[in-house]
């Protein structure tokens, strides 16, 4: 059954080519998946697993901006399922994004073993007990290791993900050492890294961007950071303003 419409916003992007509906009081997504679209790579035709893709955000970004590639999405609350189908209908993606309703915990009932060219994955970056707790369960969900924690989502990334395929994700910079030592005790070597600060002059980056590759070298490229706003309390930079425009 539809939502009501007074439960759902439509935001756009890209000019209004691309709509995405959200519930006003639920999970929304942040600048975080959208720089993680961003991030992205992929090969001409690839196959992309969307892994805990919530309203389908990053799905729809990636269709969007890569004409020729195919896009499945896995997300576990059955809400955000629909959801993000009504947004595949919205922008008339059908052909090439579908989604699955299950918990990466069970990858291997869900997902076919190296069956995708690139895993993106925008994941929980709380850890259960550790800070305030939402009382809106899709938002607490997405922001707290609740369905899942880091190591489980690499553990899946590394079963789903083709041999020399990549993962890109989106983590704090603080938990900058749990997310590539984890990848690496899945042969999933770090290749490009990007530091994301909120504005200059920030002290410490925010967030990381991690792209690697299963069973990479081990060269590492260290990306200029990325700033978000202009300035503190700022508008968006010029970089941020295009990956909505």
């Amino acid at each position: 059954m539809a939502e009501p419409e007074q439960l759902l916003t439509d935001d756009t992007l890209f000019a209004g080519r691309l709509v995405c509906k959200q519930y006003k009081n639920g999970y929304r997504f942040s600048i975080d998946a959208v720089l993680a679209a961003h991030f992205c790579r992929p090969g001409q035709g690839a196959s992309i697993l969307d892994m805990g893709c919530g309203c389908g955000i990053i799905s729809l970004i990636l269709a969007y901006r890569y004409p020729d590639i195919m896009v499945t999405g896995l997300e576990v609350q059955q809400e955000l399922v629909k959801l993000a189908e009504r947004n595949i209908a919205e922008n008339i993606l059908q052909s090439r994004i579908k989604v699955v309703e299950g918990n990466f915990l069970n990858y291997q009932e869900l997902l076919q073993p190296e069956s995708f060219d690139l895993v993106v994955s925008n994941p929980p970056y709380r850890k259960q007990g550790r800070g305030k707790t939402s009382p809106d369960s899709q938002r607490a969900r997405a922001r707290h290791e609740i369905d899942g924690n880091l190591a489980d989502m690499i553990r899946a990334a590394a079963y789903a993900v083709k041999n020399r395929g990549k993962v890109v994700t989106i983590y704090p910079a603080v938990r900058s050492v749990s997310l590539i030592v984890g990848m690496k005790q899945h042969k999933l070597e770090p290749k490009r890294l990007q530091p994301v600060y909120s504005y200059p002059g920030q002290v410490d980056a925010s967030l990381i961007l991690v792209e690697a590759v299963k069973n990479g070298g081990e060269d590492l490229q260290v990306l200029p950071p990325f700033y978000i706003y202009t300035e503190k309390n700022g508008p968006y930079t010029q970089a941020m303003k295009q990956m909505y425009e």
